[in-house]
């Protein structure tokens, strides 16, 4: 079993600097393929990145390739978003997810491939 739970969020001005981290309790996160997801008010929910149980392989979706960069710490069994020159449209709630992959290398970008899911945390973007 994992339990996510997603710290950092809060208030920041337009190109500033956020870093989330999503702590599991349980299993190491490192066995599972992790993916970031956000939900802004009235949008649905939407894929930030994707990465691969082994690390190799990352997807990043079109709005947030080159300013926010995933990242773990096996020791701690955490994961990170650090997210750069953040924009007010990326106001949203930022959740983590994982699940099992049976394949090392798979990315998965739709939420209900996922399993286990924080809950969430506040990101704000004042222009």
């Amino acid at each position: 079993q994992v339990q996510l739970v997603e710290s950092g969020g809060g208030l920041v001005q337009a190109g500033g600097s956020l870093r989330l981290s999503c702590a599991s309790s349980g299993r190491t996160l490192s066995s599972y393929a992790v993916g970031w997801f956000r939900q802004a008010p009235g949008k649905e929910r939407e894929i930030v990145l994707g990465t691969s149980r082994s690390g190799k392989n990352t997807y990043y979706a079109d709005s947030v390739r080159g300013r926010f960069t995933f990242s773990r710490d096996n020791a701690k069994n955490t994961v990170y978003l650090q997210m750069d020159s953040l924009k007010p449209e990326d106001t949203a709630v930022y959740s983590c997810a994982a699940r099992v992959a049976v394949l090392s290398n798979s990315v998965f970008s739709r939420a209900d491939e996922y399993t286990y899911w924080g809950q969430g945390t506040q990101v704000t973007v004042a222009s």
